[in-house]
């Protein structure tokens, strides 16, 4: 009897430990049925139909590409709030977007650009152990070659409106040398220099079909994830709060775009060639 009663409970164990490793080991696809507010409508999508409205800076994302769309799953997961539990990158946006994007308007940069110096350096003025600093975490030479002083006295990569003037230019020589925002976006992390090379190597264009080094391989879906989850918080997990910050950074970019005054700013430009001349 008692023999019996034991086979009983090991088999009822081995059902409940086969069931707890099923639940965990099977991957659960949250963007399966997505729900989102758009204009005061609640609608539902489908994962395709949620992919498909993925770009970058106007360029389309190519998602009908399975290891694409992993990737920026991946990515996805990675910064929703489940994992981060803070809402810092939507507060750091609130704070700075309304300064960067009257700027990159005025260079004819694509918006979605501002979502660089989040990937780069969480907008924060810090220097990388390689050298790289400020917002957008310029090498020394580079900053230099795009107008900022950078020496013993004055470092102008800590300077977020002229640091953002100067990434604007080095973005719009990326893009007359590559013909493409993505492959900018990607030259800016690894180099102009190194990205030809690998280009000419694989002779490949495409950075989505490109084999390169992890960090410039994840980078544009980096960029693609962070535009998503500051743009649409509250599908990954952040609350009324974090949506709010957007909405003010929207009033106080309004006001950042009067202050920024063009005309003023050509003058600036004007003068400062001068002088060099």
């Amino acid at each position: 009897m008692i023999k019996k009663h034991l086979i009983t409970c090991s088999a009822m164990l081995v059902v409940l430990l086969a069931a707890k490793f099923f639940i965990y080991s099977t991957p659960v696809n949250h963007l399966e049925v997505i729900k989102y507010n758009k204009q005061a409508r609640k609608t539902s999508i489908s994962t395709e139909n949620y992919y498909s409205t993925l770009n970058f800076a106007n360029e389309d994302v190519p998602t009908d590409d399975k290891w694409v769309r992993k990737r920026i799953a991946k990515m996805l997961n990675a910064h929703n709030y489940q994992n981060l539990q803070t809402t810092i990158l939507h507060r750091k946006a609130a704070v700075y977007f309304p300064i960067i994007e009257p700027i990159l308007k005025f260079y004819g940069i694509p918006e979605d650009f501002k979502y660089l110096p989040l990937v780069e350096s969480g907008l924060k003025g810090g220097t990388s152990p390689k050298g790289a600093s400020g917002y957008w975490q310029f090498m020394p030479h580079t900053a230099r070659d795009f107008g900022l002083r950078v020496d013993s006295t004055i470092d102008e990569r800590q300077k977020i409106k002229k640091s953002t003037i100067a990434a604007c230019k080095y973005l719009r020589s990326l893009h007359r040398e590559f013909g493409s925002w993505t492959l900018a976006a990607a030259a800016y992390n690894i180099g102009e220099g190194s990205l030809k090379r690998q280009m000419s190597r694989q002779n490949q264009d495409n950075y989505y079909k490109m084999r390169l080094n992890r960090e410039t391989a994840t980078y544009v879906y980096k960029l693609i994830s962070m535009k998503e989850i500051i743009e649409n918080p509250k599908l990954y997990g952040y609350k009324g709060k974090a949506a709010g910050l957007l909405a003010q950074a929207k009033v106080k970019e309004e006001k950042e775009y009067t202050h920024f005054n063009p005309v003023a700013h050509n003058t600036w430009l004007l003068a400062k060639r001068f002088k060099r001349n």
